[in-house]
């Protein structure tokens, strides 16, 4: 695997960066190290490791200490184990602790296209100030998460200096049926985000959600759109969309010991930072 090639960069690389900084996120970054801390988001998104590369020397106490941090702040958090990370046995590591895997397919395609089948009666807007509040109470119906640290993430996102994030909502008949998100950077559109409520699955609404973010996209220059998407669920969908595989890798997933995984529900929500 070339990990030095412009798609494996945008595809995998890049995206690491797709958050903004603000009081209550704890950004802990060194060479071969990022790793980010947000006690307020107990069911899961911005809590985990992005990158790890470690010697084997360190690896288990870096990991021990790592799973204490979020067991002691009671949050749900994710371990990336992307293809350069170490050591190469980082994975096993961390299921031997408890944690579950779910394999996660990093994708790309033009952001130029055909043009797709119309789905009737659904509409995508690009979120707003007046329509934040909505488009997080669809995001957390969806991912069955509390709306709102979500809300706050999101007003933050629309408000940051970059004007790098944009927020997307489907609806179905005027009803509000779907979100996703996007972020922009230079050489790339990353897709992120995007669930569709179960009353509204099947009738062309992700299609809808992916055709309006690769027109957002390549409105404004960009030419190659970017996802990282769960193998179970959406990266068939976007094979068919005409996205294109990188590569693929393991996501660790970590619940805090008290509450168990029953306690949570876990079925794999609760954790965006895949389509």
């Amino acid at each position: 695997m070339q990990t030095d090639s412009l798609e494996f960069q945008e595809a995998v690389v890049v995206p690491r960066d797709a958050f903004e900084r603000f009081d209550g996120l704890t950004v802990v970054e060194r060479p071969g190290w990022l790793q980010l801390i947000a006690p307020a988001f107990r069911q899961g998104g911005l809590n985990g490791v992005a990158c790890a590369q470690l010697s084997d020397a360190e690896a288990d106490a870096v990991i021990d200490e790592t799973v204490a941090t979020y067991q002691r702040l009671g949050v749900r958090w994710r371990w990336t184990v992307s293809p350069e990370s170490t050591p190469l046995d980082l994975a096993e590591r961390l299921e031997r602790r408890g944690l579950m895997r779910e394999v996660v397919r990093a994708m790309v395609r033009e952001t130029a296209r055909e043009a797709w089948p119309e789905a009737p009666g659904v509409t995508v807007e690009v979120a707003d100030a007046s329509t934040v509040e909505l488009h997080a109470r669809t995001m957390a119906a969806g991912w069955q998460m509390d709306v709102g640290p979500i809300r706050d993430f999101n007003r933050l996102l629309l408000s940051a200096p970059s004007r790098r994030h944009a927020l997307f909502l489907a609806r179905v008949d005027g009803e509000p049926a779907a979100s996703a998100g996007l972020t922009l950077f230079e050489r790339s559109a990353y897709l992120v985000g995007a669930v569709v409520l179960p009353a509204f699955r099947r009738r062309g609404v992700y299609r809808a959600l992916t055709a309006a973010r690769l027109d957002f996209a390549r409105a404004r220059g960009i030419a190659l759109a970017t996802s990282q998407a769960k193998v179970a669920t959406s990266a068939p969908l976007l094979e068919t969309l005409g996205f294109r595989a990188v590569c693929e890798f393991p996501v660790l997933h970590g619940t805090p010991r008290s509450c168990g995984d029953d306690a949570w529900g876990w079925t794999g929500q609760g954790t965006t930072p895949t389509e």
